[in-house]
């Protein structure tokens, strides 16, 4: 396996933390909720219903970029649930997690997402943030190698499809 640091991207609602948790344990590295390192302050203005700005994200960025460059020094494999809805913040991670570092995009359509988190409880995004997630997303781009995986399949298929994919590089 040529990567060992992984950040599952992408809209709130898309499974990062599901596929994210069970990419982990099927490499057996660690698991990292992205979510969890967000400022208080970001966490209340999302639970308003107030989307964030680049300006609010930089620090809980910042503090994911700590966390993959921590992994990296210690030569230990890492799984991070973060949005990473655009480039520039892609671009920031993969500048503390490495070249190597390999995004995973959980790609769906709003309609998809919306009926998810319509049924979601206890998560302080609230479904009404869901157009500015989609304003605000930047596919990857072709040079950025992501790998995309359509959320209308299975967890358990996603998962298998990416532990494959890890272990041929």
């Amino acid at each position: 396996m040529r990567s060992s640091t992984y950040v599952i991207m992408g809209v709130s609602g898309s499974g990062k933390t599901t596929i994210g948790a069970a990419l982990a344990r099927a490499l057996a590295i660690p698991f990292l909720e992205g979510d969890e390192l967000h400022p208080p302050a970001n966490v209340q203005r999302m639970a308003q219903g107030v989307p964030l700005t680049d300006d609010d994200r930089r620090p809980w960025l910042l503090a994911i970029a700590q966390q993959l460059r921590d992994a990296k020094r210690g030569g230990l494999g890492l799984v991070v649930a973060c949005s990473a809805l655009k480039r520039s913040y892609r671009d920031l991670l993969r500048s503390a997690g490495g070249a190597d570092l390999q995004f995973v995009h959980l790609a769906a359509d709003q309609t998809t997402i919306a009926e998810r988190l319509a049924g979601r409880r206890g998560h302080f995004m609230p479904a009404s943030l869901l157009e500015s997630q989609f304003a605000t997303l930047e596919e990857p781009a072709s040079d950025e190698r992501a790998w995309v995986c359509d959320v209308r399949e299975t967890p358990e298929s996603i998962v298998k499809s990416l532990v494959t994919r890890a272990r041929e590089q």
